[in-house]
């Protein structure tokens, strides 16, 4: 059996092997609406910091990452970020073409990837990467940004719903990870994801039984969502002596002892721009 940490990060690319253009065929893209969103989450610089302490300390197996930016976005960039992060063993996928692009790093091979159009916003897309776990499914992570604008979210999950039940297979795995800007947990959006994917509690929470993940807490905007066949793998996140049986929030600002997830510091939940919190969910691989 083999532990798989699927981790959200809301922030800042891909590559190990180059993947090729997958069943999507071509870049992100769809008509801009006018209020796209903009900013970077974590403020990835190139430079350790603090969205990277946090990133090294949960030490996850597959990250689903938002506003994917590093240094200058060079392959050379990028590389240089996953190794020190992950290590040099990682392989990554980061959507082309996008201003504030999505991407999927992972400790195991990724056969395939690419992007799915976002037909509500131009500057992203539907990231996706089809990896080699182990055991005899593969898992494919989408990694998704959705809008701040209420009304066009559903239509972005519609989006998804329809290229996921196109081109992913039935039987292998499924999880989809990233800031849906949802205001509710029942909001039109969410259930439309739950098509394909689990949206029912009960869910990840911070040591004060928290849920929210937004930088006030007060909005769960940030999501690791399993297919029913990779749900029924789900295990509780430990960290230390501590369990999360749904899953676990983390913010440096509550989380104890910080000492179990060094190198991250106190003051690294609350940095400039760090607009969301880490999600992290376990899933125990046959």
């Amino acid at each position: 059996m083999r532990r798989l940490t699927a981790f959200l990060m809301c922030a800042a690319l891909v590559a190990c092997p180059h993947p090729s253009e997958g069943p999507d065929g071509g870049e992100d893209g769809g008509p801009p609406d006018g209020g796209e969103d903009a900013g970077d989450d974590a403020g990835f610089d190139g430079s350790p910091g603090e969205g990277q302490r946090i990133l090294q300390g949960l030490k996850p197996d597959v990250v689903l990452m938002q506003e994917f930016k590093v240094g200058t976005s060079s392959e050379v960039d990028r590389r240089a970020f996953v190794d020190s992060t992950f290590g040099a063993e990682f392989c990554f996928h980061i959507e082309a073409g996008g201003g504030i692009p999505n991407g999927v790093v992972t400790r195991w091979p990724i056969l395939d990837a690419g992007q799915w159009a976002d037909p509500q916003v131009s500057n992203r897309g539907f990231a996706w990467a089809q990896i080699d776990v182990p055991g005899p499914k593969d898992l494919w992570a989408v990694s998704i940004h959705l809008l701040t604008t209420g009304s066009q979210r559903n239509a972005e999950a519609q989006a998804l719903v329809a290229n996921i039940n196109q081109f992913i297979p039935a039987g292998d795995l499924l999880v989809i990870g990233g800031d849906l800007n949802s205001s509710t947990r029942t909001e039109a959006a969410v259930v439309t994801l739950g098509q394909v994917v689990r949206v029912a509690g009960p869910h990840p929470v911070d040591r004060g039984n928290n849920s929210n993940t937004n930088a006030g807490r007060t909005q769960p905007y940030d999501w690791v969502l399993p297919d029913p066949d990779l749900y029924a793998l789900q295990v509780p996140v430990w960290v230390g002596d501590a369990g999360y049986d749904a899953g676990l929030v983390f913010d440096s600002r509550v989380f104890t002892p910080l000492s179990d997830v060094a190198p991250a510091e106190l003051g690294d939940s609350a940095a400039v721009n760090m607009q969301h919190m880490a999600v992290v969910k376990d899933f125990l691989l046959p």
